[in-house]
């Protein structure tokens, strides 16, 4: 079997195929838990996998692991990382080299509950203003070629298109 970028690009056409033929497999559903480990420490989950968080010195944290937000910048960058590899594999293009530098803009009032001066221009709301992505790639394929890669990616990436678009999001409340 063919690998290219470390992936079986057989295994990805056949995933791709089994789709067109069944579209109800391409619905899938991906879950986390969390659980609070005291302070502002965090243990999140996903299937076997399990990530902490925390949060910096500044914000009377311990600093033993990033915070959420951080964490968003770094599923932005493992996605679009992955969607690289992924794509350039079945284009047959095999990459020496992705590095992606991610950068986003908060202002803390918004979390913290404080409404900031106007004349500061700061934003009321919690969460990112805006998301930066220098990506550095290098491969086998012409700059034109890696353009083409480089949008399609974008356009494709599970976490970017959500960053960039309101999601429903519906939370409920167990008092135990």
């Amino acid at each position: 079997m063919e690998l290219i970028n470390g992936l079986e690009t057989e295994k990805l056409v056949q995933t791709v195929g089994q789709i067109k033929q069944d579209w109800n497999l391409g619905k899938t559903v991906w879950k986390a838990t969390t659980k609070w480990k005291g302070g502002f420490r965090v243990l999140t989950c996903s299937r076997e996998f399990s990530i902490s968080a925390d949060e910096p010195d500044m914000l009377c944290g311990t600093d033993t692991a990033a915070n959420p937000v951080e964490m968003i910048l770094q599923a932005y960058g493992a996605c679009l990382t992955i969607g690289y590899a992924m794509n350039a594999a079945v284009r047959g293009i095999n990459l020496d080299d992705i590095q992606i530098e991610l950068e986003g803009e908060i202002d803390l009032p918004g979390f913290l509950g404080l409404e900031a001066p106007e004349e500061l221009n700061m934003d009321k709301l919690p969460g990112y203003k805006n998301i930066k992505a220098n990506v550095k790639i290098k491969g086998d394929a012409d700059s034109n070629a890696l353009r083409e890669l480089h949008e399609h990616v974008l356009k494709t990436s599970p976490v970017g298109v959500t960053l960039s678009r309101g999601v429903k999001v519906s939370t409920s409340l167990e008092v135990v």
